[in-house]
């Protein structure tokens, strides 16, 4: 099922405020992806930057914790749990042999609210221990804080509640989710990572679409009714998205109260959210829904765009339609786009290494050949994979989506293993220098190779979107160097 539309005005809502976020998110410098806004219950206006879609699902990150979150308030009211139960009597298997007292204290209500007393995200021990269960990880962490003392975001406690999903179901928590979330709420086509024991991530890694996450705000909106059925009961919604706990300290979003794996807002109401700007605001007082994607290294700044522009917009009556602002409105939102690196479409080399296959020497992505062809609407990239030939093509100076499945073989952090449609888009920095930009649309991030010809020889960088936009991260990938076949 899909949430019915209307005007902004017929919903009382300004076209020129919607026409002002689009302005201000254009001139913030960050990276969107994708827009929705619902206001009593329809849309009222929606935007997709391409070469995003809105038939693409997209990679949520923290936000999935929010869903992890709503399986523990099925769980509750079917008397399987408390959130007053202890969490090692679901592992005694996996706890220490003398838990410590901080350990045997700490309840489920401690996993939702981020105050089990660890002192550390217990999320990095459990990757990194690659020889022991996650859950067993966990429980071995130390508990510095008695649990309830201590605020500390924690992706390690979230994937725990998975697991306690799984332990008194026997189901995985996508699994669980979908007869009672996923299929009333009419979400399709979705899927969750896993952990290397077989468990989803719960932390991380759910991937819908803009709409099902707008779907899902709108469910806690109605305080778990939908469609006159109580999914959620509306004790557990008021409860879990409350300030349970202080959070962070400090004057910003994040420093105004933590629920169950939902963040309060400066504003006064709440969201789920997730790394690189996964927005989705539940605006009780405005009965409405705000759903932001992007790939953001100033989330402040991404939510106060929406502050600024979307919440000023919004009445309390009806508004009288404007055909003219409505029309502006449409055509600003057809023309939104991702910028792409310009030089220029040709080069004099082009032909003497289109269609030409490249030996690369021994490399860590274990690629033998690669390929280039150049044509007069686009280009081609093609990699060799045992006897097979993948192709990736890419527009001059525009995007172009390749629609099936493609794995990214040069991958690098932050979720650039898992398999997207990748949209490219290629221009020639000077005769000798070609640089294909690279989005991962199912995902988040992107990538950027820079191709270097001279004679018979071929050298190939990367450098991930990450990398380019964070102080603190870099991009350790070996170059490619390859001579003609």
């Amino acid at each position: 099922m899909v949430l019915p539309r209307k005007s902004p005005e017929s919903q009382g809502v300004d076209s020129s405020g919607i026409r002002a976020f689009l302005k201000a998110a254009k001139e913030s410098g960050l990276e969107w992806h994708s827009f929705m806004l619902v206001r009593h219950g329809n849309v009222v206006s929606e935007g997709w930057w391409k070469p995003f879609s809105s038939e693409y699902k997209h990679t949520l990150y923290s936000l999935s914790k929010s869903f992890t979150s709503s399986a523990i308030g099925f769980l509750v009211p079917e008397r399987k749990i408390s959130v007053e139960d202890q969490v090692i009597k679901f592992f005694p298997e996996y706890a220490p042999a003398n838990p410590s007292e901080n350990l045997k204290a700490m309840k489920i209500k401690h996993l939702l609210t981020m105050n089990t007393g660890n002192d550390k995200d217990t999320l990095p021990p459990m990757r990194e221990n690659s020889n022991q269960l996650w859950v067993k990880t966990f429980l071995s962490q130390p508990v510095e804080h008695e649990p309830s003392t201590f605020f500390m975001y924690n992706t390690g406690a979230t994937y725990m509640l998975g697991a306690i999903v799984h332990k008194v179901t026997g189901q995985l928590l996508e699994n669980y989710l979908k007869p009672r979330l996923f299929d009333p709420l009419g979400i399709v086509g979705y899927d969750w990572e896993k952990s290397p024991d077989g468990l989803n991530t719960a932390g991380y890694g759910l991937r819908v679409s803009t709409e099902d996450i707008a779907k899902f705000g709108q469910l806690y909106l109605q305080k778990g009714n939908w469609n006159g059925k109580q999914l959620l009961p509306e004790k557990w919604i008021d409860e879990a998205t409350r300030k349970e706990t202080e959070s962070q300290k400090g004057d910003n979003d994040w420093s105004q109260g933590y629920g169950y794996q939902f963040w309060r807002c400066k504003p006064g109401f709440y969201r789920g959210d997730g790394a690189f700007g996964q927005f989705c605001m539940i605006m009780p007082e405005q009965d409405a829904v705000l759903v932001m994607t992007c790939e953001s290294f100033d989330l402040q700044k991404t939510m106060n765009v929406a502050y600024q522009t979307i919440l000023p917009a919004i009445s309390k009556e009806k508004l009288p339609e404007n055909p003219s602002e409505l029309a502006a409105l449409k055509s600003d939102i057809s023309q939104l786009s991702l910028a792409f690196p310009k030089g220029v479409k040709t080069s004099k080399m082009a032909l003497k290494y289109s269609d030409k296959w490249f030996d690369l020497e021994k490399n860590a992505f274990n690629v033998p050949k690669i390929s280039f062809g150049f044509y007069e609407d686009g280009g081609v990239l093609r990699i060799k994979d045992g006897q097979e030939i993948h192709k990736i093509a890419f527009g001059w100076e525009a995007w172009k989506v390749n629609k099936n499945g493609n794995k990214n073989f040069f991958p690098v952090a932050n979720r650039t293993h898992i398999q997207s449609k990748i949209a490219s888009t290629g221009t020639w920095l000077d005769d000798n220098t070609l640089q294909i930009n690279f989005k991962f649309v199912e995902t988040v991030h992107g990538d950027k190779m820079t191709v270097k010809f001279e004679d018979n020889k071929v050298s190939i960088s990367f450098l991930n979107s990450v990398a380019e936009n964070s102080k603190n991260t870099t991009d350790n990938r070996e170059k490619l160097v390859g001579l003609l076949s």
